[in-house]
This record gives structure tokens, C-alpha cells and sequence, in this order.
């Protein structure tokens, strides 16, 4: 047996990668949990620019709060859109390329590709950060258990949720 072999174990047969979906009771929770990380992290790291600052940042805290609106606004129409035209599921590459053709859907793919990375990057390190505000003796090695913890859940995703 090689040794991705035994790091990964066998592969999924095409009809096996059906039965690793998660039903909807399971994947809100564990999904939905990128979008409420994202919101926790996030306001600390405009917080602590607009502290950079100073108080001559403190008036750009309006006009940003009311931007951030505005595009949550617009991500959730385009949202709420996209579900109606595809009931059956559709991601982000099959509504852009039906609409807008391959290569922009391509350049749709690709920006997935690059958010989930950074998102996945931002998320461990944010999430590192965190616990070694509670356990100041990490701090040195922040960086060091962020790669350990990104390893972690790259091998939970190459593995499948389910065997995981």
C-alpha cells in the first residue's frame, strides 16, 4: 500500500461520492459555520484598522458599516436569485457560465478557488490567534499550529466528511 494510499485511504468509487453527502440537518451547522467565523473575525480586523486610526478613522465607521450593508444586501438578492432560477442546485460556475458564458465562468471557478483558500488560510490563522489568546505559551508558535491545523482539515476534505 502507498503511502497516500494509507494517508487517504482507497478512493471513492464515482457511486460512493454520492453517499457522502451530508444530510441538511448536518451540513447548515458545520457549512454554515464559514460565514459566522467569518463575521466574528472580521469585525476585530476593521476594528483594529479603524484604531490604527485613530480618532480621525472614527468617521469612516458609518460610511463603512452602511458599504458592508449594502453588499450583504446585494449578496443576498443575487442569492435569493440564483436559487430560484435553480431550484435543483447550481453553483456559482454552472449560473455564471449559463448566463454569462465558459470563460467568465472559468474566471467564476477560479475565484472560488482563491476565496476558499484565503478563507480557509484567514479562518485557521484567526482561529490560532484566538487560542493563543487564552493560552499566551502558543503565541511563538501561532504560525506552526496554523499549518498543523490546516493539514488537519486538508486531510478531513481529501479523506471525506464522512470517513473523517
Amino acid at each position: 500500500m502507498t503511502f497516500w494510499k494509507r494517508l487517504l485511504g482507497r478512493p471513492l468509487s464515482r457511486y460512493a461520492a454520492a453517499d457522502q453527502r451530508l444530510p441538511n440537518i448536518q451540513a447548515l451547522p458545520i457549512l454554515a459555520s464559514d460565514a459566522l467565523s467569518s463575521v466574528a473575525y472580521a469585525t476585530e480586523a476593521a476594528l483594529g484598522v479603524l484604531v490604527l486610526g485613530g480618532s480621525a478613522a472614527l468617521g469612516l465607521s458609518v460610511p463603512i458599516t452602511v458599504a458592508i450593508i449594502a453588499l450583504i444586501a446585494i449578496v443576498v438578492l443575487s442569492y435569493r436569485q440564483a436559487i430560484s432560477a435553480y431550484p435543483d442546485g447550481g453553483g456559482s460556475y454552472v449560473v455564471v457560465r449559463e448566463n454569462l458564458g465558459r470563460n467568465v465562468g472559468l474566471i467564476a471557478a477560479a475565484a472560488l478557488l482563491i476565496d476558499y483558500t484565503l478563507t480557509a488560510a484567514v479562518s485557521l490563522m484567526a482561529g490560532t490567534q484566538a487560542i493563543s489568546s487564552l493560552l499566551p505559551e502558543l503565541r511563538q508558535h501561532e504560525v506552526s499550529f496554523a499549518l498543523l491545523l490546516l493539514a488537519l482539515v486538508g486531510w478531513a476534505n481529501l479523506r471525506g466528511l464522512k470517513e473523517a
